[in-house]
């Protein structure tokens, strides 16, 4: 069975990836780049009045992040 992926607002996909250990390490503009010990870099673009649609808060947490759907389920819970 596949994750149902939510749309979301960027400050609740931020808050997401900081419960992961992200920080934020630089800003320029509206993009922010993040570190996480042990987890790959990641520039997010944060616009906090827009909603993220699931298919790209599926990219970042599956594919850039490189969560399992287990892991991904149990943040979205």
């Amino acid at each position: 069975m596949g994750v149902n992926y939510p749309s979301m607002k960027s400050s609740d996909l931020l808050h997401i990836l900081a419960h992961l250990g992200y920080i934020e390490d630089r800003r320029v503009g509206s993009h922010r780049r993040l570190k996480a010990n042990g987890r790959p870099d990641l520039t997010f673009a944060f616009h906090d009045g827009q909603t993220v649609p699931p298919g790209l808060v599926r990219k970042i947490l599956a594919k850039d992040v490189g969560l399992s759907e287990v892991e991904i389920r149990e943040i979205l819970k």
